[in-house]
C-alpha cells in the first residue's frame, strides 16, 4: 500500500510540474519526464487518446536498455535474440491557454524508429516505413546515432486542446537482435520568432543570390545586406507570413563580397554586424579566375564522422573562400524526411561557417526518395528544401524541372543529374527520356573550358555497392557514359558507395569490371598526382581537339558514413585510388586551364590528389618588330625559363636574332612551352621602318581643293585614303616596298 501511495504522488507532482512550467516557461513536457509504458503486444486501439485509461508500468525517461544511460530500464524481449518489436509510451499534460504561444517545438530521442501522436493525431514519424504501423512493424534500419541526438520538428499549436492533452509514442526496433533501445521527449511552446534552420544560400549568379531560412513561428521575411559589414544599406523583403523564408537578392555586382542579416520587417534575428556572414557573387560567366568547390557525398547522417569531415575541410581551407558546395545525393538519412533534413543535414552544418557563406547546388540520391513511392514526385522534402536553377539563370540550357539542371560558374559548366527518380516514368539512363535528351542538348551548347557532371549512382564502384550487379549502375555505365564520352566532359563525381574511389583519365569502358583494360581504356598512364613521384605528371587535355581525351571518375560517398566494400572485387579494376577505412570530402580548385582535386579525410590528411591541365605544352611562333616581346607560360604552377633560369610565369625577351625560348615546370619535368622568335629585319625602302602585316599612315601636303591624289604601292595594300592627302597602307612581310603619289588638277 505504501508503494502505491508514493507512486500516485509522483504522478500528481509530474502533472502539476507540467502545468506550472507551461504557465512560466512554456515547457509542456520536459526531458526526463514520467511516462507510462507498455510492450510485448499491440495495445488497445484507442491507446493514443487521453480518454483511454491504462494500467501500464511507469518510469522516468530516458527509458530503454543497452546504453547505460537509462533512468528506467525496460525488458529487451521474451528471450535472447527475440526482442520485442515495439514499445509504447503515454504522458498527459495540461495547457491552460493554447493561445499563449505561437507554435510547438517537439524534440525526441529514439532508437531505432518512432511515431509520435498528440491527442490521437500523428505529428512525427522518423526512421519508420510508410503506411499502417503495427506492433510487428520493424524500423526502417538501425539508428545511426544510437538515440543520442535530439530530433526536432516545429508544429502548429492547433494540435493542442485547452485543458488536458495526451502525447503518445511508439518506438520500434530494427530487428529482433537489436542490442539497445532509447526514448525521451520534450515539448515546448514558442512565443518569439527564432531561426531553426539556416541561413543557407541558393541559386548564386553574378548578379543575384537566394537566401533561405526557417523560423519557429510565422513572420514576414527581410534581408539586410551591403558591401560593408557594419553598414547593411540595402533591404529585400517579402511581406508574406511564413516559417519557410526564401528571399532573392537581385541587381548585385559580380564578384563582390556582401554581408547580410535576416529576420522580419520588425526585427533582425541575427546580430549585425557579423563579418563571418557573407557571400561573394559569381564572376561573369567565362572568367578564368580561381574557383573553390566542396563536394560531399552521402553526408546527412548526424554521425560523428559527418562533423569530423566538415571540420577537416574547414581546417584545410582556413580563411580561403569556398565558392560552391555540391551535394552528391543521400543528403538526409534514412528516408529523406524533413525532420531528417533538419537533424541530419541542416543542424550539423549550421555549426560550421560554410552553410552561411557558400551556395549549395544539390543532386538527389535514393534515400532522398525513400519517403515516397512515386519516383516522378517533385514534392518530397528534397525538392522543398532547395531552390534549383531550372531556368538557366546562370547559363546552360533550362531544364524546366527541379529534378536536374545545369549552371555556369567562372569558366566551368556544372551539370547535376537525377539518377534515382524518374522523369515521365523514365530513368536517367533511358537515352530516349526527357532527362537524357536535355543532357545531350546541354552538352552540345556548352562553351566553357571545364565540364563537371555529378549525380548519385556511380558507374564504376566495388565499394558498399557493386556496379557489376546493381541494375541502376550497370545501365548508367552501359548507356549514359557513352554520351559523356562524346563530349568534353572532364570530371564525374558520384556518391552512393560509402567509400572513396578514383580512376585515371579513362574513356570507352562500358562493360563489367573484368573487361576493363588499362592499355585500352586509360588515355593516360600517369597517376595524376603531380607531386614529383614516378609517373605522376598531370593529365593533359585539349579544348580545341574534337576528340574527348577521357574523364576522371570519382566516388566520394564517405562524407557521412563509411562501410565495407565487396572485398572479392575490391578495388575496382578501373580505380587507381580506393579507401573504405576513413571518411572525407572532395576539394576542387579550378583556375584558368588548371584543375586540382584533393580528397581530404576526417583525420586532416590528404589521401589522394590529381591535376588536370588543358591547352599546355604549346609551341608558339613570334615575330617581334623592333620591340621587346612578353612570353607567358600556358599553365598555372611552377616555372623555369631555360635561358636565364627565371622562375616567373612571364619574361620579357629582346633578342637581336632568331632565338628559341623554352619554359618548363621546373623540377616536376612534365610541361614545356616553346617560343620560336623570328626577329624581323626591315626590307622596306622608306622611313620610318614599319613592322610586317601592320598598317602605316602616310601624309602629303594639301594641294588645294581642285587636286586629285593617286597613291601607288608596291609590297602592300591600300586600306583607306585613296584620292585624299592621307593614305593607310598595310605592308606585306619579307618584301621591298615602296609608295608614290601623283597629283593632278
Amino acid at each position: 500500500m505504501f508503494n502505491k501511495i508514493v507512486l500516485y504522488s509522483v504522478v500528481l507532482l509530474a502533472l502539476l510540474f507540467d502545468y506550472q512550467t507551461a504557465q512560466a516557461n512554456i515547457n509542456l513536457v520536459t526531458a526526463g519526464q514520467w511516462w507510462h509504458y507498455y510492450t510485448s503486444s499491440q495495445p488497445d486501439a484507442n491507446w493514443k487518446n487521453y480518454t483511454y485509461t491504462d494500467n501500464w508500468n511507469q518510469g522516468f525517461a530516458q527509458l530503454g536498455f543497452g546504453e547505460g544511460d537509462e533512468a528506467t530500464t525496460l525488458t529487451a524481449g521474451a528471450s535472447a535474440n527475440n526482442n520485442y518489436p515495439a514499445y509504447y509510451f503515454r504522458h498527459a499534460f495540461w495547457v491552460n491557454d493554447t493561445t499563449s504561444f505561437d507554435n510547438l517545438h517537439l524534440q525526441v530521442k529514439r532508437d531505432d524508429g518512432i511515431v509520435v501522436y498528440i491527442n490521437g493525431t500523428e505529428v512525427l514519424r522518423d526512421n519508420m516505413p510508410t503506411g499502417n504501423i503495427t506492433y510487428n512493424t520493424w524500423a526502417s534500419g538501425a539508428c545511426a546515432d544510437d538515440g543520442a541526438s535530439w530530433i526536432s520538428i516545429t508544429l502548429p499549436r492547433s494540435y493542442l486542446n485547452p485543458g488536458m492533452n495526451q502525447i503518445a509514442t511508439e518506438v520500434h526496433q530494427s530487428s529482433a537482435t537489436s542490442s539497445d533501445l532509447s526514448f525521451d521527449l520534450q515539448l515546448e511552446g514558442n512565443t518569439e520568432p527564432a531561426i531553426t534552420r539556416g541561413t543557407y544560400l541558393q541559386l548564386a549568379t553574378a548578379n543575384s543570390i537566394t537566401i533561405r531560412w526557417r523560423t519557429n513561428i510565422p513572420t514576414n521575411s527581410s534581408v539586410q545586406y551591403g558591401t560593408i559589414a557594419n553598414n547593411l544599406a540595402n533591404t529585400a523583403t517579402d511581406t508574406a507570413t511564413t516559417t519557410e523564408h526564401i528571399v532573392a537578392l537581385n541587381n548585385l555586382l559580380p564578384n563582390t563580397r556582401y554581408y547580410y542579416a535576416v529576420g522580419s520587417t520588425t526585427a533582425m534575428l541575427q546580430s549585425t554586424p557579423d563579418t563571418n556572414r557573407y557571400f561573394i557573387t559569381a564572376p561573369p560567366i567565362g572568367t578564368p579566375q580561381l574557383t573553390r568547390i566542396w563536394a560531399t557525398g552521402d553526408c546527412g547522417t548526424a554521425q560523428p564522422i559527418q562533423t569530423k569531415v566538415m571540420n577537416a575541410y574547414q581546417n584545410f581551407v582556413g580563411n580561403q573562400y569556398t565558392n560552391l558546395w555540391l551535394l552528391l545525393g543521400d543528403n538526409a538519412y534514412t528516408t529523406g524526411l524533413d525532420s531528417e533534413y533538419q537533424n541530419n543535414f541542416f543542424q550539423p552544418y549550421m555549426a560550421g561557417k560554410i552553410m552561411a557563406q557558400t551556395a549549395i547546388f544539390p543532386a538527389p540520391g535514393n534515400h532522398d526518395y525513400y519517403n515516397t513511392t512515386n519516383l516522378n514526385s517533385l514534392t518530397t522534402p528534397y525538392f522543398q528544401n532547395f531552390t534549383i536553377p531550372t531556368q538557366a539563370e546562370s547559363g546552360g540550357i533550362a531544364s524546366n524541372t527541379e529534378a536536374y539542371y545545369s549552371f555556369d560558374y567562372a569558366n566551368i559548366h556544372f551539370i547535376s543529374l537525377n539518377s534515382y527518380g524518374t522523369v515521365d516514368d523514365k530513368k536517367l539512363y533511358d537515352t530516349t527520356g526527357t532527362q537524357a535528351q536535355w543532357l545531350k542538348q546541354d552538352l552540345l551548347a556548352n562553351t566553357q573550358k571545364w565540364t563537371i557532371v555529378y549525380w548519385h549512382h556511380p558507374p564504376y564502384t566495388m565499394g558498399t555497392h557493386n556496379s557489376d550487379s546493381e541494375s541502376e549502375l550497370v545501365n548508367i555505365r552501359s548507356k549514359l557514359v557513352k554520351l559523356l564520352d562524346q563530349y568534353h566532359v572532364d570530371l564525374v563525381l558520384c556518391g552512393h558507395s560509402h567509400t572513396y574511389e578514383r580512376s585515371k583519365l579513362m574513356k570507352g569502358h562500358y562493360g563489367y569490371e573484368n573487361t576493363f583494360d588499362a592499355n585500352l581504356h586509360n588515355t593516360s598512364s600517369s597517376t595524376g598526382f603531380y607531386d614529383q613521384t614516378d609517373n605522376s605528371c598531370p593529365y593533359i587535355k585539349s579544348s580545341s581537339n574534337p576528340t574527348n581525351e577521357g574523364i576522371v571518375y570519382v566516388v566520394a560517398g564517405s562524407s557521412g558514413k563509411i562501410g565495407n566494400p565487396y572485398l572479392a572485387f575490391w578495388p575496382h579494376n578501373a580505380m587507381l585510388m580506393s579507401n573504405y577505412t576513413v571518411g572525407g570530402s572532395m576539394l576542387l580548385e579550378v583556375e584558368g586551364n588548371r584543375l586540382d582535386a584533393k580528397f581530404i579525410t576526417e583525420n586532416d590528411t590528404v589521401f589522394d590528389r590529381f591535376t588536370i591541365l588543358k591547352d599546355v605544352n604549346k609551341t608558339t611562333d613570334v615575330s617581334p618588330c623592333g620591340q621587346a616581346v612578353e612570353l607567358t607560360a600556358s599553365w598555372k604552377g611552377d616555372y623555369l625559363w631555360q635561358h636565364n633560369q627565371q622562375t616567373t610565369p612571364s619574361i620579357v625577351a629582346t633578342p637581336a636574332q632568331d632565338t628559341t625560348y623554352t619554359v618548363t615546370d621546373g623540377t616536376y619535368g612534365c610541361l614545356t612551352d616553346t617560343f620560336n622568335i623570328h626577329v624581323w629585319k626591315p626590307t622596306l625602302n622608306y622611313n620610318p621602318v614599319v613592322c610586317p602585316n601592320s598598317t602605316t599612315t602616310y601624309n602629303t601636303q594639301n594641294y588645294g581643293p581642285n587636286a586629285t591624289y593617286f597613291w601607288s604601292v608596291v609590297g602592300g595594300t591600300i586600306v583607306s585614303g585613296q584620292g585624299t592627302p592621307t593614305v593607310n597602307i598595310n605592308w606585306n612581310d619579307g618584301v621591298v616596298g615602296s609608295v608614290s603619289l601623283a597629283v593632278s588638277y
